[in-house]
């Protein structure tokens, strides 16, 4: 018999052979903003608990909230929520049959990402 030569195929060659796409990108992201806003909502619940617990707990939790690193998960979250709320439009917009051409998709896709940080900027300028 003739001997079968193996061929060497990788275990997951859409990794390897396709490049990540605009529309993958912020579906993604779409779900990492989602799952990323719990981290401000439990800083949150701990702030407002730590205020109904004792003045010197509420003191720790103030100074963790009103620290850096509780000024960046606020201002990441804002960005989280403008982010979420245009993606959940936009996927109103597919809903409706509309958009799903790949060059609308992807004006639709920048247009998320560019508008939420146009109106984070504006968000923080405004409060």
């Amino acid at each position: 018999m003739a001997e079968v030569k193996r061929v060497e195929r990788p275990l997951s060659p859409h990794l390897q052979i396709y490049r990540p796409q605009l529309t993958s990108i912020t579906s993604i992201l779409t779900r990492i903003t989602g799952n990323g806003l719990i981290v401000a909502v439990l800083l949150s619940v701990w702030w407002l608990l730590a205020a109904a617990t004792s003045p010197e707990y509420f003191a720790l939790a103030n100074k963790v909230v009103t620290s850096w690193f509780g000024k960046l998960v606020f201002t990441a979250s804002l960005w989280a929520i403008w982010y979420h709320y245009l993606a959940g439009l936009r996927h109103l917009y597919y809903d409706a049959g509309k958009g799903l051409d790949i060059p609308t998709a992807e004006k639709l896709g920048w247009a998320c990402i560019i508008g939420s940080v146009v109106l984070t900027v504006i968000t923080i300028i405004l409060v």
